[in-house]
């Protein structure tokens, strides 16, 4: 195992926790409500979810030779047209109550359970891994996958104390509620360049490019 894929390993645990979305914008939310303790407890039990669902993006990756490359890239295809369905979504989107951030009464647990089910999760991991990791995935081993995932925790630790530290902050709380529309559209068009990511990945697994 190399450390050029173990970093970008890393790098690509960091991409996939900063990439704004759902659980992005819920511990906004929630650090704009509550404060830097509450965003950290969110951010704690979603890691449950980055685990799990990075998990079986690297196992689809490190499993394409032998599933076959078609299935990858017929998956990859499913990927990318949900990503851009979202981004669509999201970016039509308008913010809950008016803009306010509602309080959570157990954010640990919240946030478990958003990692655990956000619908988004796995697909925006593929996209992320695949982009890092997808050129070097035919010479990847199953026994690459536990240093390739431990790197990748490495890479979710480091950027969720980061989102927490920024959520925390009265500066970014003020700004948040005041330009939530912004965030949220810009949220929608990250999630439609990951979408034309996995397109081009798929098309070009199947031939088509």
């Amino acid at each position: 195992m190399s450390w050029g894929l173990l970093l970008a390993s890393a790098t690509a645990g960091a991409a996939y926790t900063l990439t704004p979305g759902p659980g992005f914008l819920a511990l906004l939310g929630i650090g704009a409500a509550q404060g830097r303790r509450a965003g950290a407890g969110f951010i704690l039990g979603h890691f449950a979810g980055d685990v799990l669902w990075s998990t079986l993006a690297l196992l689809a990756i490190i499993g394409a030779r032998a599933v076959g490359g078609t299935v990858f890239a017929l998956l990859g295809l499913v990927c990318g047209a949900y990503l851009g369905w979202l981004g669509v979504r999201t970016l039509r989107a308008r913010p809950a109550n008016g803009g306010g951030a509602a309080a959570v009464r157990r954010p640990l647990l919240r946030g478990l359970a958003f990692g655990l089910t956000n619908p988004k999760s796995y697909p925006v991991a593929l996209a992320t891994f695949t982009a890092l990791l997808g050129a070097q995935a035919a010479s990847l081993a199953w026994s690459a996958l536990p240093p390739l995932l431990a790197a990748a925790c490495v890479g979710f630790l480091a950027a969720d104390g980061l989102l927490v530290a920024l959520a925390g902050a009265a500066g970014v709380r003020r700004a948040y509620r005041r330009h939530e529309v912004f965030v949220l559209r810009l949220s929608g068009l990250v999630f439609l360049v990951f979408a034309a990511a996995a397109l081009r990945n798929a098309a070009e697994g199947l031939g088509l490019i």
